[in-house]
């Protein structure tokens, strides 16, 4: 457990609380006074206001759009369902900066619906909502159609035969059953949402702003610290609050159920009514989360001498003058930081989630939440906190590779824990207790006993963190050094110049990044059990 403590407090904890105190402190003493100016000051209101709104907004419309596909997927069997289940997570590792594109591609000035029909919808809210669908589709999917797969249809039709009807006995039964996992998933869209940063940033232009956007904004614009602080601690209490609530849910749906092997409960679609809400899944998989996807990839192709791959030969010159080096190598170093990054979460995550697994408490409970934080608290916090606090002896790490991975593991190490912890916990005390009276060191007990039955989980959490780190923007905008940009870095630098030269090489650097995410998560689905961890 010292590890993984000292590692969140060094790197997280304490780039966090600097760039706090920077911004509330002046001549060594504090200025509490510049909370009220901040949240009373022009703007802030508006942003708060923004931020909540659209995040209950988008939490509705994805449990709406999204609940149907989890029973689909957790009760129906049907040709392709596990190719197409790896096929709708793939948009929620894949970056925000990626979607953001996706959809400017489908939606934008002189996208696929402008061309056929001159609609454009990426200066309304109405494209932050169906990106974020588009993001956050697979969590309810995952989360609640894990549940419901493992649920013993025998007491849905025990009460039937007793006479209740079908709406009265999935009322009844299975809705009671499922409520903790539906608002367990809900809370982690409204987090996500809540924290939405790359996505708003690209697709709500100058109208639109949430709270991470506008420290975003606040600090690396107008050099407003204090500002930045203020929305920093905000979003940290709200943050904070969610993972409360969360913690809450999930705790009650591990005491309450009596689950089944997920296997023997699906079956063939059987009347007109299912074999109609299969097709709606279909539909809305194809409209919301494939055709992004795909115009996405017509746009990396569409040249103004027709179809080509002008725009991926392009990558491989430094004339766009957006980069000190050529566009493609942000390939080879997303790679060699998301590796090193993965490693670096299975180690502090692995410990992490070792420790919680053998331990109970409520110390222990209150470091499991906290474990959480990093994927609601502001990257671009982090980021910059990590400039101005890692800068000196003996952590001077400034011109260090080593910062980047660093960043990236702070995101990735909670997936682990979240992947890991259910999978130790599952693991019979005796037989570790069996092994160490017969002389085995503590490390033989791991690789003989906990080892084998880990593995699966352990890769697992291995490709999230993978995935995650490939697609970290939010930290790594602000360290990645200007001659080593990561893919998310070089296409929201491509997005952000004009002329179709630029849009063609982000749209095709995009799509490179995709089909990477893509591999990571097809190996990933093929190690994955239905009782691996929580996502």
């Amino acid at each position: 457990m010292v590890l993984p403590v000292a590692f969140f407090a060094v790197f997280f904890a304490y780039p966090l609380v600097e760039i706090v105190a920077r911004g509330l402190r002046d001549g060594g003493a504090w200025h509490a006074g510049r909370i009220g100016e901040v949240l009373t000051g022009p703007g802030t209101g508006h942003v708060l206001w923004f931020t909540v709104w659209q995040a209950l907004a988008s939490t509705a419309l994805t449990l709406v759009l999204a609940l149907p596909g989890a029973y689909a997927f957790a009760r129906l069997d049907f040709p392709g369902k596990r190719l197409l289940r790896a096929v709708v997570t793939v948009p929620f590792v894949l970056p925000t900066v990626v979607a953001g594109s996706a959809f400017l591609a489908l939606l934008g000035r002189g996208g696929l619906l402008d061309q056929l029909w001159g609609v454009r919808l990426d200066t309304t809210v109405w494209a932050i909502l169906l990106a974020h669908v588009f993001f956050n589709y697979a969590v309810v999917v995952r989360t609640v159609g894990g549940l419901w797969g493992q649920l013993d249809p025998r007491q849905e039709e025990a009460a039937r035969v007793l006479g209740a009807s079908r709406a009265a006995a999935w009322r009844t039964v299975t809705l009671p059953a499922l409520a903790p996992a539906v608002a367990a998933a809900g809370l982690i869209v409204f987090l996500f949402t809540f924290t939405s940063f790359g996505i708003v940033q690209i697709l709500g232009g100058p109208t639109f702003s949430t709270i991470e956007v506008e420290i975003y904004r606040q600090t690396a614009e107008l050099f407003d610290l204090p500002a930045a602080a203020v929305l920093t601690l905000l979003q940290l209490v709200a943050v904070g609050a969610i993972l409360a609530v969360h913690a809450v849910t999930v705790r009650r749906r591990e005491r309450a159920l009596h689950l089944v092997d997920a296997a023997g409960t699906a079956q063939r679609p059987r009347g007109a009514a299912q074999w109609a809400l299969l097709g709606g899944v279909l539909a809305t998989v194809g409209l919301l989360l494939l055709l992004p996807l795909g115009v996405l990839v017509e746009r990396s192709l569409h040249t103004a001498g027709g179809y080509g791959l002008a725009y991926y030969r392009a990558l491989a010159s430094a004339d766009s003058g957006a980069f000190l080096v050529p566009p493609i190598d942000a390939v080879a170093n997303s790679l060699e930081y998301a590796l090193a990054a993965t490693a670096i979460a299975l180690v502090i995550g692995g410990l992490a989630a070792a420790a919680l697994s053998r331990r109970a408490g409520a110390l222990l409970r209150g470091f499991d939440a906290l474990l959480m934080l990093p994927l609601g608290v502001s990257a671009v916090t982090v980021g910059f906190g990590f400039l101005i606090t890692l800068d000196r002896p003996p952590l001077d790490l400034r011109s260090s590779w080593i910062l980047v991975p660093l960043a990236q593991a702070l995101v990735g190490a909670p997936f682990v824990v979240r992947t890991m912890l259910p999978v130790l916990r599952a693991v019979d005390d005796r037989l570790r207790q069996a092994a160490a009276v017969l002389g085995a060191s503590p490390l033989r007990v791991w690789r003989e006993v906990d080892l084998p039955m880990v593995r699966r989980a352990l890769l697992t959490a291995a490709g999230f963190a993978f995935a995650v780190s490939l697609g970290e923007f939010g930290a790594t905008v602000f360290i990645a050094r200007p001659d080593q940009p990561t893919l998310p870095v070089a296409v929201a630098r491509l997005l952000g110049r004009a002329g179709d030269l630029n849009y063609g090489q982000a749209m095709a650097l995009s799509v490179v990044l995709m089909v990477v995410c893509a591999l990571a998560l097809l190996l990933l689905e093929r190690v994955r059990t239905d009782h691996t961890g929580e996502f």
